[in-house]
């Protein structure tokens, strides 16, 4: 009787699914890509991504759908601070090309800071300048939300914050330390998250198919952990 419960117990145990969680704070200074995994989506097979001067650098080649990224070796991460320090490249007129910083667990389980050229009836909404580019902080559903706002060539640092509210994620988008969007999602911490770098050529984020090369530079990455 008692190898029965045993076995009963066990095997209760068994089921129970367990969730993977980073517990402890992370930064990544590119001085190598150690805890990295190169994740292109396309079918080019050059590997345009690489370190220089202790730098990431990301780029897609002109005329293509060249879908560039690198994320982190496991998906563990869940609530805490995101923070990516970029350099912002000046992107071609109008050019399909997205510089990216997010986290991701599947298709709507997505968290992003996309910045390009924007197309031209964003910028007019926008009021933007000629040297103004367009940042996307997008949660891809549950619920789905997509902030644009204005932003210049040059280093940034975006912030992406995780914090529970009744056991979902409460996002916040940061930019040069102020908050800038915000959203409840309907899920947490059962879904976990790879942390992503990229650079792609998406038809969403301009109006023409790109012109030149466009890059990124990521100085570090950063996760600090929320208990």
């Amino acid at each position: 009787m008692r190898s029965i419960l045993l076995l009963i117990t066990i095997l209760s145990i068994m089921s129970i699914p367990v969730v993977a969680q980073q517990t402890k704070d992370n930064r990544w200074d590119f001085d190598s890509l150690d805890g990295w995994v190169y994740a292109h989506q396309d079918d080019n097979p050059n590997n345009q991504t690489g370190i220089e001067d202790c730098k990431l650098r990301i780029y897609t080649r002109a005329g293509s759908v060249d879908r560039k990224k690198v994320r982190t070796l496991d998906k563990i991460y869940t609530t805490g601070r995101y923070t990516w320090r970029v350099y912002i490249s000046d992107m071609g007129i109008g050019d399909q090309a997205s510089i990216g910083a997010w986290v991701y667990h599947d298709d709507e389980h997505e968290i992003d800071f996309e910045i390009g050229y924007g197309k031209k009836e964003v910028r007019d909404q926008l009021k933007a300048q000629s040297d103004d580019l367009v940042a996307y902080m997008t949660t891809q559903a549950n619920p789905f939300q997509s902030t644009p706002v204005l932003l210049k060539k040059g280093w940034h640092t975006f912030e992406i914050d995780l914090t529970l509210v009744e056991g979902k994620y409460l996002v916040q988008w940061i930019i040069n330390n102020v908050v800038v969007s915000s959203v409840q999602q309907t899920y947490g911490t059962e879904y976990p998250f790879f942390i992503y770098c990229s650079v792609e050529n998406l038809k969403f984020i301009g109006d023409h198919i790109s012109s030149k090369e466009n890059y990124a530079l990521y100085d570090y990455v950063k996760y600090v952990f929320h208990d």
